[in-house]
């Protein structure tokens, strides 16, 4: 029983690396320790993330993608808010939604169920799951339904929608008329069909 297991990690690792070498992260590195710094709050610099992923400052938008990378690993959410931190600085940053997208979602089956791997806007690659759950709200202007995924530090990324449309391709219906998908032996349900 434990070769089979064995294999199956070995295949969802090999899917991990791949997708974080597309990210251009074939080196991937930890993320700082943000939780465990504590600066002084410095204000508010200008600094918001849109809806869209867009990184700004005062209006003006972040065009260099390494930056907005490099800004993401120290970016952490307060009980108040959301900040770039670092040992010696906390600045506000506006996030309109959520801080990252998840630009894909990839599936993959194994004899334990599927495992889905999803891949954000910055390089972040997770497989939803206990430690990555997925939650899925009805925007209370559009009505429009959003799938997040809790990415690290109560930071989420919300699905783009290629992605979502991914995501319900791969949905089954329950019995009580709800799409679910399941991942990492979690069931996470995608909404009523009607």
């Amino acid at each position: 029983m434990s070769q089979p297991q064995s294999r199956e990690a070995e295949g969802l690792q090999a899917l991990i690396a791949t997708l974080q070498s597309e990210a251009g992260l074939e080196k991937p590195r930890p993320a700082p320790p943000v939780h465990m710094w504590n600066p002084e709050h410095c204000g508010d610099i200008g600094l918001e993330i849109l809806k869209d992923g867009v990184w700004r400052q005062n209006g003006v938008r972040f065009t260099r993608e390494k930056l907005v990378r490099l800004f993401s690993t120290i970016l952490r959410r307060d009980a108040d808010g959301f900040y770039l931190v670092t040992p010696h600085e906390k600045v506000v940053v506006k996030v309109h939604d959520a801080p990252f997208i998840v630009t894909r979602v990839d599936r993959t089956e194994a004899d334990s169920g599927a495992s889905l791997v999803v891949t954000t806007n910055v390089g972040d690659v997770v497989v939803i799951g206990p430690d990555h759950p997925l939650e899925v709200r009805v925007d209370e202007d559009s009505g429009e339904p959003g799938a997040y995924v809790t990415v690290r530090g109560g930071l989420e990324a919300r699905l783009c929608r290629p992605a979502w449309y991914e995501l319900v391709s791969w949905a089954e219906e329950s019995p009580d008329g709800r799409m679910r998908v399941r991942s990492m032996g979690e069931t996470y349900s995608l909404g009523s069909i009607s």
